[in-house]
């Protein structure tokens, strides 16, 4: 796990009319902030058991499933992950090339709901990917070394998911600077957050294909992360599929790096507009890296081969 840089971007300072500052998780061994909680976890569950390896078992759209994988590999616990069967290729492949025992699902939702109930049967410990307190605590250490290294940010924006990344950095940054904003950034596609908290409860949303598809997905209805989102979180803003395209693309032009969608939907929500950031100082966390090159040509028009 790396303290990842946290770079100037002129390009994106331009558009917002601040200073905008790129935390570069994409930098992270495995390629996304995830490798975080998945050490935090396996960390704690060897300093509490010690003498035990049980089986762990989670759901993954990707990220979490290979970083666990990794960790779990360095504390010799076997790993069982549920994916979607439609989850990207790159993903399902570097699941499997960290050591874990790949199990497909006909979504994400059926996944995360077949990984829950093998965690009970009791052959298997369950780690959520967003709603176990040690991942949660994991990805807000993001949110800790942005404020040490930039004691002058005004707003830290951040994508949402299941809620773990935006979640645990809301906590951290409230301890560590309280007047901070911290903004999140769904996708129209998949927008759990945005409708529960219209409803004042989590609500079941109908899911469609998304390029941030490690954004995808309903919430497990027993997750904290709604009632830390709804009290620390200052703001979630949707974004269109056009929008993630673009910050895709701008990723790779202007910054010269390499993000899937659900890891630009920060910027996606910068470049939405929707924002009025003129004269702050902005984090926005770049999570994830982990693109099929088809899709990423597609978003593009460049490829690993050009």
């Amino acid at each position: 796990m790396l303290r990842t840089p946290l770079r100037e971007s002129s390009w994106l300072s331009t558009i917002a009319g601040g200073a905008v500052r790129l935390k570069l998780e994409t930098l992270q061994p495995t390629f996304s902030y995830k490798i975080r909680g998945a050490f935090n976890t396996i960390l704690r569950l060897i300093e509490e058991h010690p003498d035990e390896r049980q089986p762990l078992v989670t759901a993954s759209a990707g990220n979490h499933g290979s970083a666990l994988a990794r960790a779990a590999r360095f504390g010799r616990f076997p790993l069982i992950v549920y994916a979607s069967a439609s989850a990207p290729k790159v993903k399902l492949d570097a699941m499997r090339d960290e050591g874990a025992d790949v199990r497909l699902c006909r979504d994400y939702d059926e996944a995360e709901l077949t990984a829950k109930q093998h965690g009970t049967s009791g052959d298997a410990v369950f780690i959520s990917p967003y709603a176990h307190p040690d991942v949660i605590a994991g990805a807000g250490t993001v949110g800790l070394e942005i404020v040490d290294e930039w004691p002058e940010v005004d707003t830290i924006v951040v994508a949402v998911g299941g809620g773990g990344l935006i979640g645990g950095i809301a906590l951290a940054a409230r301890e560590a600077k309280p007047r901070a904003s911290v903004v999140g950034v769904e996708a129209e596609a998949s927008s759990p957050f945005t409708a529960g908290l219209a409803a004042g409860r989590i609500v079941e949303i109908d899911v469609r294909p998304t390029l941030a598809d490690g954004l995808a997905g309903n919430l497990d209805p027993d997750t904290p992360t709604f009632a830390i989102v709804r009290s620390s979180v200052d703001r979630i803003v949707q974004v269109s599929e056009a929008n993630l395209r673009f910050a895709v693309a701008g990723v790779v032009r202007h910054e010269h790096l390499i993000a899937e969608g659900a890891g630009a939907a920060g910027i996606a929500g910068l470049l939405a507009g929707g924002l009025d950031l003129r004269g702050q100082n902005v984090a926005v966390v770049l999570s994830g890296a982990n693109i099929d090159p088809g899709v990423l040509r597609d978003a593009t028009g460049w490829s690993a081969t050009d």
